[in-house]
């Protein structure tokens, strides 16, 4: 297996998308393209072919690039199985337990429902990569727009349980907002109060907050740490089973 160059590319108000290039075989991957021109731009400029769309879920602000794209370049699409009617133009279904690989670059891929019925995950263990779209945020996680918090909390569980040095590859920019929620149920919580601090520097010199790391995400983000002791009585959810206390957190953040 081979590790991946990673770029990050901003797109519609606060998207990101991202080109894993694989060095060996030129192979060039994009991850949720929510628009053609920029990734078009972002290969233009690096002298890169895209040979791949890799796709989480369905919502347009993920797939709104695939038909372009694929004009333009004959790409191949992946998506997940679970939903293939609602990605534009896949070619290859995909979903829990199977692997994918372009070039050089194997990606284990996971099913994660909750902010969609259908939603998967990709992690390249070779490049201590995860894509996970909209399950987990820097400080945060999806809206449970077609699942529960049941599937949400179950999801994230599997995502939490790889290394803790993997980087947490997210969709949008919403870190800063996150922070501050996140405080407003932890705010005694150190590590948190130190990212929160470092993230409003980084915003204020205009730097992206993604990606994190995973460790970074279970020492902080409040929806991974709905099964901490700590972290419930800081909450005020003591007594909670981790589903009842991880929908009781995503109802507050709706509600934020």
């Amino acid at each position: 297996m081979s590790a991946l160059e990673i770029v990050r590319i901003p797109a519609l108000r606060d998207n990101y998308l991202w080109l894993a290039h694989d060095t060996a075989t030129k192979a060039t991957a994009v991850v949720d393209p929510a628009e053609a021109e920029p990734v078009l731009a972002a290969l233009g400029a690096r002298g890169w072919r895209l040979t791949h769309i890799l796709n989480t879920h369905h919502h347009p602000d993920h797939v709104g690039g695939n038909t372009a794209l694929k004009n333009a370049t004959g790409c191949t699409i992946v998506g997940p199985r679970a939903d293939a009617a609602r990605i534009p133009g896949i070619d290859v279904q995909v979903g829990e337990g199977d692997t994918y690989r372009f070039g050089d670059a194997e990606a284990q891929v996971f099913d994660v429902p909750g902010h969609t019925r259908g939603h998967i995950a990709y992690w390249f263990p070779e490049s201590r990569a995860l894509f996970c779209g909209d399950t987990i945020f820097a400080l945060g996680c999806g809206r449970l727009f077609e699942g529960t918090p049941a599937q949400m909390w179950a999801s994230i569980s599997k995502l939490r349980r790889l290394p803790p040095e993997t980087r947490v590859f997210c969709a949008h920019e919403y870190t800063q907002s996150n922070a501050r929620f996140a405080l407003s149920v932890e705010p005694t919580n150190a590590a948190l109060q130190a990212r929160a601090r470092a993230i409003d520097e980084m915003r204020a010199r205009g730097e992206a907050t993604v990606p994190s790391t995973l460790g970074e995400e279970i020492a902080t983000n409040p929806f991974l740490r709905a099964d901490r002791p700590e972290f419930l009585a800081a909450a005020g959810l003591e007594g909670l089973d981790p589903v009842a206390a991880f929908g009781e957190v995503r109802r507050r953040k709706d509600n934020f």
